[in-house]
């Protein structure tokens, strides 16, 4: 037999929320190449953003962004952009991290930007596997027309 949905419910307010609160962990300014087209898709059209490099620093890290890293993107029908992107960081005492950024940014006419991302960040064993350990979440802003680069500022969840 399966519980009813009062029982469900009734069992769920047993245990107090937690929303979770972040800790800002590092800031990055990215450096990006000229964007290209790669063709239509179902959903919409396809460019890349070749990484190029940059820099990062935080409470506890600091380093560069190492160039050969890529953004995808999918600007879909609805104006949505999908954007995937895959990058190196090195630190400055010459650990290398990898870093999956996957952003979804709105910017609709006359209302409010959206632009956060779901980010993951691969350590080697040793002073930074901690970084393994926790969930990421990020902001993207653009630095056009100053810099051919975004800001990416991110932020580890804690509950």
């Amino acid at each position: 037999m399966t519980p009813s949905t009062t029982d469900s419910l009734a069992l769920a307010a047993t245990i107090a929320r937690r929303p979770p609160a972040t800790e800002f962990v590092y800031e990055a300014v990215v450096d990006i190449g000229e964007r290209v087209s790669i063709g239509q898709a179902p959903l919409g059209e396809r460019f890349i953003v070749p990484i190029i490099g940059g820099v990062f620093k935080g409470a506890d890290i600091e380093g560069v962004v190492l160039p050969g890293g890529a953004d995808r993107q999918l600007v879909r029908r609805d104006g949505v952009r999908e954007l995937d992107a895959l990058y190196e960081l090195q630190t400055h005492d010459g650990v290398v991290l990898t870093v999956h950024n996957r952003v979804l940014i709105d910017d609709p006419a006359g209302g409010p930007r959206y632009a956060l991302s779901h980010i993951s960040i691969t350590a080697p064993q040793g002073s930074y596997d901690w970084l393994n350990r926790r969930t990421y979440v990020g902001t993207l802003d653009a630095l056009r027309p100053r810099r051919e680069a975004v800001l990416i500022r991110v932020y580890r969840l804690v509950g």
